[in-house]
């Protein structure tokens, strides 16, 4: 029987601050770094390269969350995923610096159309030599919708237009056959406009009648990446995504899930193994479970708690300081991410959870399962989501940065190379590659 393998990627923001409120006052955060200068995010990309990771998965917000108290003062203030810039941008900075890395980026549909989005990923993709994802989302919170001055859809009926966008993007992508490409110097032909088809769409959403602007990719299309959540979110994931990441508390709740996707997946006739499904993790590593648990409650004493609240209303649709801190949020129903809302629901293992435990559980790392101990401790528990929830891989949510990754990959990815539950060199040359590796 083989022993299965683990991908790795590593969650962050092009921000001040990621996934963990308030590290951005954390001692060891950015020392000597500055985020907005391209010497960091090589450096963050350099070490999780040497660590053999598949990609930095770039997560994304279009504008500072106004939900709590109708307003983004306690968003800025608290540095709240704030400021963020643009993600796209800092693709080139990182696989310049790299050879093997992919690099996972968000990008909304709700703002974009479909022409400009698959010219600027199929860019990407050509200039990283085929190691790019594509993060599909369609903005879920209000403020995104405010800063872009139009009313927020239901969610229906953005699922619906994100089916059709799909639709226009793969016609493009697949709109250059092979060999249209002559470039033939004597007779001045190029490209032969037979084998190059306009695109005519006319849909309910969108319209489009075009050629796509880029000749094909080294990967043609980028690795398409999910998060769905909802029912709904699950299958589409389950029809169009070739990795699918997801936050889960606790490995009976990932192995139901596990199991649904799998089944979503079965139906569509896609092939078992096909598609990945990465899990969040945070960790905290030390050499000593002491050393490990002193610096993970180092980290729970840099949360603000008004910091938190902002997040969570932010994520979740309703403004959470209207609400007794502790109420449970079990009697609760938000308008927002359904399946992470769901790991705040389960995180004490189904116990109630107050809205005063939910701000700090979220804004300490979405809700996702953390990690505290030594490196053996870290991998017996990633074996376990792996073996018996169903893991492929992990998205590893930062905390302080760069040092949370360079601790994980100078002590938990020897440790997993030992055990055999992860590779010790690259293999392929794209990020698809990678990824169906193993």
């Amino acid at each position: 029987m083989s022993t299965k393998r683990i991908h790795l990627l590593g969650f962050v923001q092009h921000g001040v601050n990621s996934h963990a409120t308030g590290m951005w006052r954390h001692p060891k955060d950015k020392v000597g770094w500055n985020f907005a200068r391209p010497a960091y995010w090589q450096h963050m990309a350099q070490t999780m390269e040497r660590g053999l990771f598949d990609a930095m998965f770039i997560a994304d917000e279009l504008a500072p969350y106004t939900t709590h108290q109708n307003s983004s003062d306690a968003t800025v203030k608290y540095a709240v995923q704030c400021p963020t810039h643009e993600p796209s941008t800092i693709v080139p900075i990182i696989t310049t610096a790299t050879k093997h890395l992919g690099v996972g980026v968000t990008l909304s549909t709700a703002f974009e159309h479909p022409y400009s989005m698959c010219r600027r990923l199929s860019s990407l993709d050509h200039l990283s030599d085929g190691r790019i994802a594509w993060n599909i989302v369609s903005s879920y919170s209000k403020s995104e919708w405010e800063a872009y001055g139009r009313d927020m859809a239901m969610r229906e009926d953005r699922y619906a237009r994100l089916e059709e966008y799909m639709e226009v993007c793969y016609k493009l992508w697949d709109s250059w056959e092979p060999d249209a490409i002559v470039a033939d110097k004597e007779t001045g032909i190029y490209a032969d406009p037979a084998k190059v088809h306009v695109v005519h769409h006319d849909g309910q959403y969108y319209s489009c009648h075009a050629r796509h602007f880029c000749a094909p990719s080294p990967q043609g299309r980028p690795v398409l990446w999910q998060a769905g959540s909802s029912d709904r979110g699950r299958d589409f994931a389950a029809q169009h995504a070739e990795a699918i990441f997801a936050v889960h508390p606790n490995v009976e709740r990932m192995r139901q899930y596990a199991d649904d996707l799998h089944d979503r997946l079965a139906k569509r006739g896609r092939e078992p193994g096909s598609v990945k499904l990465i899990y969040g993790l945070q960790t905290v590593v030390a050499e000593t479970r002491a050393e490990a648990q002193a610096k993970y409650e180092r980290i729970k004493a840099l949360i603000p708690p008004e910091g938190a609240l902002a997040w969570i209303s932010g994520h979740f649709g309703l403004d959470f300081s209207t609400y007794d801190p502790d109420e449970y949020v079990q009697n609760i129903e938000v308008p927002g991410i359904q399946g992470l809302f769901e790991s705040i629901i389960y995180a004490k293992g189904g116990a109630p959870v107050t809205v005063r435990e939910a701000a700090t559980i979220y804004a300490q790392g979405m809700g996702m399962p953390v990690l505290v101990g030594t490196p053996a401790d870290i991998a017996d528990q990633m074996e376990r989501f792996a073996d018996e929830g169903g893991a492929d891989g992990f998205m590893l949510i930062a905390t302080y940065t760069p040092g949370c990754f360079e601790e994980f990959v100078d002590l938990v990815v020897p440790e997993l190379q030992r055990r055999g539950r992860y590779r010790t060199q690259y293999s392929g040359t794209t990020l698809r590659d990678h990824l169906l590796e193993y």
